[in-house]
């Protein structure tokens, strides 16, 4: 028996994946790194228990516990005018070209500032425009240190939606290894009724006295 955990770019399971070896050590936590767009088919088609995506996303018959909210970054070359600010707002950026790849994970219809001809696939490809000098791109934080270069740098940017990124898993499967994932996630303690099965009938005796 496995727990199956996926997880989309940027996101890092880490210090969960550590937690669960030393609650559940038993049951072995496998990783499998999707891409946002498939994150929740995965667990649809039953590849994975949970994944660990980013909202908005079709919620049909899955449960979701948004976990934490990343902040937005505006990724520029290190010469660009906005490094000299620590940070800056979307209406600092009207003038710029803003690349908007097909992948992106911000729930807007577009980014503001000047159009590029054609959207990147992939942030990651976006990430190698602005080298090129084309154009700038607003991602997640977390993004923009995955696609780090050393040609490139990255500001906190106002003004724009930010991503936020959840625990998701079908709605009939809840099962006893589910609950201790989330209790993990939520940062239960092992002695915690929902964190553990076995403590829950004693916490419920204790009230009925």
């Amino acid at each position: 028996m496995t727990f199956r955990l996926a997880y989309v770019p940027g996101v890092t399971p880490g210090k969960w994946v550590r937690i669960w070896g030393e609650r559940v050590p038993e049951v072995p936590l496998v990783l499998l790194q999707v891409p946002a767009a498939g994150a929740a088919g995965l667990v649809r088609a039953g590849e994975a228990e949970a994944v660990l995506l980013r909202l908005p996303t079709d919620r049909a018959g899955l449960h979701a516990i948004p976990l934490y909210t990343e902040t937005s970054v505006v990724v520029v070359p290190k010469d660009h005018v906005v490094t000299a600010a620590d940070e800056v707002d979307s209406e600092d950026l009207a003038g710029e070209v803003l690349l908007h790849p097909l992948d992106d994970t911000l729930d807007w219809e577009g980014p503001p500032g000047l159009p590029a001809i054609e959207r990147p696939a992939t942030t990651a490809g976006a990430i190698e425009l602005v080298a090129a000098g084309a154009g700038l791109v607003v991602v997640p934080q977390s993004l923009a240190r995955l696609h780090h270069r050393r040609d490139l740098t990255y500001r906190p940017v106002s003004g724009t939606p930010r991503s936020r990124v959840a625990l998701s898993w079908l709605e009939d499967e809840t099962t006893e290894l589910m609950e201790q994932f989330i209790g993990i996630v939520r940062g239960r303690t092992v002695n915690s009724s929902r964190g553990q099965a076995a403590p829950a009938p004693r916490r419920g005796k204790t009230r009925r006295r």
